[in-house]
């Protein structure tokens, strides 16, 4: 229950909320309208491609997270457990009191995350090659157009001379 006081401070700061509430009088057609323009720059922002790109790589990256850990964990670490002596990653462990620190679930981790980081990267180098090859075959394609156009200019040039001598 409130004292005296804290009774005096609860309603004058009540009446101070009214007050504040009074002079800010809230027009409903003002909020709809912000409220239409927060939508279209929202549906805005969702129509960029970066957006949509950005979508199917996170989807992309949880699938390939999942076959990853697959491959660490039911292929990798077996072998590299029974080349260091039969060791299983994942049971490894020290217990400190009650507490049990799994320190092989952090290696298999880090043995994922670098894998990960493997193909990500060998897959970055793959399609900047393709692009730059892609890049290569445009610029070889406008070379041939150019090539084409001043021969064609010679060409035209040679009939204009022509035109010119016969007159």
């Amino acid at each position: 229950m409130l004292n005296k006081k804290e009774r005096g401070i609860y309603v004058r700061s009540l009446l101070t909320y009214k007050n504040i509430m009074k002079k800010k009088e809230i027009n409903k057609d003002e909020i709809l309208k912000r409220g239409g323009k927060t939508a279209s720059e929202f549906k805005e922002f969702i129509a960029k491609g970066n957006v949509l790109d950005l979508a199917v790589g996170v989807v992309m990256g949880g699938a390939f997270g999942k076959i990853v850990t697959s491959v660490v964990s039911d292929i990798l670490m077996p072998v590299i457990g029974m080349l260091i002596g039969g060791v299983d990653f994942s049971g490894l462990s020290v217990k400190v009191g009650e507490a049990s620190i799994t320190y092989g679930n952090f290696i298999q981790n880090i043995i994922d995350f670098l894998i990960i980081s493997i193909f990500i990267f060998i897959f970055v180098k793959l399609i900047e090659r393709l692009t730059k090859f892609k890049k290569e075959e445009e610029k070889a394609e406008e070379e041939k157009k150019e090539e084409k156009e001043d021969e064609q200019i010679t060409l035209l040039k040679e009939i204009r001379d022509l035109l010119k001598d016969n007159k």
